[in-house]
C-alpha cells in the first residue's frame, strides 16, 4: 500500500480529543515509569539498545545515534508491523489511525509513524511527546480545586461509602485505588500491584481532568497521610487536600472490629504477621505479641483490639492539625443510610 501523507502533531488537549489508540513507543523501562493510560506500548528499541543510542548521541554525534538507531530498526521492520496490526487489532477498524508518542516527540515516534503510513495507517504525533504530557500531568495539581475530604478512625467504612457516592455534583477520587494500597502497614493486603509514584500522578491527573468535564460541583477524598505505600501524593493536591474541610464519619468500636475483620481476615496468617512486625516498634512489645497470638490461634477480633488504639491515637494527633470539621455519627447504618444522612448534614462551606 501507498504511504499515507498525514503525520500531524497535537498539543495535549488536542491530542486526547482525538479518538484512536494510543502507542508508546519509547522503552520498556520508560513505559513501566510512567505512561499515558491507556497507552499500548510498542517500543522502538529495548531498553539497553536506547541505552546504547542514547550514550552515542551524548558522547559521539547525533548522526551515528541515527544511524545506530537505523541498524537496530530497519531488521526488526517487519515484527514491528506485524506488532502495530496485532496490538493495535486495526484489522477489524474501520477509521485506521494511532496516535504515537515518544520522549520529547522527536525521532522515535516520526520513524514509527513513517512506518505506520507505509501500510495505510494515519498517524497523529504528540507534540513535546510524554514529556509535554508530564508537564500537563502537573499543572492539573495548580488550579484550586472544590475539595473535601471523609476522614474517620481506621474501620469505618470511609472508601467504600466514597465509592457508593453517585451524586452527579459529587465527583469521587479513590486515592486509596489508584495507588492499590490503603496507607497503612497493612495497606497492601490484598490489593493489586502498586504504580510507580509517575504513572500515580498520570492516574490521577486524569480524574481531576474528568471532574471538570463531569461538570461536578465538588472532589470528595479520603484522608491520608501524603504517602501511600510507595506511592506520594503530589504536594500541590495535598497542600490543598490539608486545608479542605472534612466530614469525619463515627462508627462504635464494635463495629470498627468487624469492619477489619471482614476486610483483613482473608488474608494469610504469614501476612498479617508481617504486617504486624512492621509496626512492632510503635505498637510496643506487649500489643505486637498479643496481636501475633491472636493472628495465630484465628482470633480476628482481638488482633484488631490489640492495635486499634495505636491506629486510633495516630488518627486523633493528625486530626488535632485541622478545625475545619464536621462529625457525623453512622452507627448502625448501612451505605445507602449513611449516605442519605450525610446528603442532609449542613456541612461545613468549601
Amino acid at each position: 500500500m501507498s504511504e499515507k501523507p498525514t503525520n500531524s502533531s497535537y498539543h495535549v488537549t488536542d491530542f486526547r480529543n482525538l479518538t484512536s489508540p494510543i502507542v508508546d513507543v519509547r522503552s520498556p523501562n520508560e513505559f513501566r515509569q510512567g505512561h499515558w493510560p491507556g497507552a499500548i506500548n510498542i517500543p522502538l528499541f529495548s531498553d539497553s539498545e536506547r541505552e546504547t543510542i542514547g550514550k552515542s548521541y551524548k558522547k559521539e554525534s547525533r548522526l551515528t545515534a541515527i544511524l545506530k538507531g537505523l541498524k537496530v530498526t530497519i531488521p526488526n521492520t517487519t515484527k514491528l508491523l506485524q506488532k502495530i496490526v496485532q496490538t493495535t487489532n486495526l484489522e477489524k477498524s474501520v477509521n485506521k489511525s494511532l496516535r504515537i508518542y515518544c520522549w520529547r516527540g522527536g525521532m522515535r515516534s516520526s520513524s514509527f509513524a513513517w512506518l505506520a503510513r507505509t501500510i495505510g495507517i494515519e498517524t497523529s504525533l504528540l507534540k513535546g511527546g510524554y514529556k509535554s504530557y508530564r508537564k500537563w500531568v502537573l499543572n492539573q495539581f495548580e488550579a484550586d480545586l472544590p475539595i473535601r475530604l471523609i476522614g474517620g478512625k481506621t474501620g469505618t467504612r470511609k472508601t467504600d461509602l466514597l465509592n457508593y457516592i453517585n451524586k452527579e455534583n459529587i465527583y469521587v477520587i479513590d486515592l486509596e485505588g489508584i495507588a492499590n494500597h490503603r496507607g497503612s502497614s497493612f495497606g497492601s493486603l490484598g490489593m493489586g500491584n502498586q504504580p510507580t509514584t509517575q504513572q500515580f500522578e498520570n492516574i490521577l491527573a486524569e480524574s481531576v481532568y474528568n471532574f471538570y468535564r463531569n461538570n461536578a460541583v465538588e472532589i470528595w477524598l479520603e484522608a491520608e497521610s501524603s504517602n501511600l505505600g510507595k506511592c506520594r501524593i503530589p504536594n500541590n493536591l495535598y497542600t490543598k487536600m490539608k486545608k479542605a474541610p472534612i466530614l469525619e464519619i463515627l462508627k462504635t468500636r464494635n463495629e470498627r472490629v468487624e469492619n477489619l475483620v471482614n476486610l483483613y481476615s482473608r488474608n494469610s496468617q504469614t501476612e498479617l504477621k508481617d504486617a504486624v512486625n512492621r509496626i512492632s516498634k510503635r505498637l510496643g512489645p506487649q500489643k505486637t505479641k498479643e496481636a501475633l497470638t491472636a493472628i495465630e490461634k484465628k482470633e480476628w477480633s482481638k488482633a484488631c483490639e490489640a492495635m486499634l488504639d495505636y491506629y486510633d491515637k495516630c488518627y486523633e494527633f493528625e486530626l488535632k492539625k485541622t478545625t475545619n470539621i464536621n462529625s457525623i455519627n453512622l452507627s448502625g447504618l448501612n451505605l445507602k443510610s449513611s449516605l442519605d444522612k450525610i446528603l442532609k448534614e449542613k456541612l461545613n462551606p468549601l
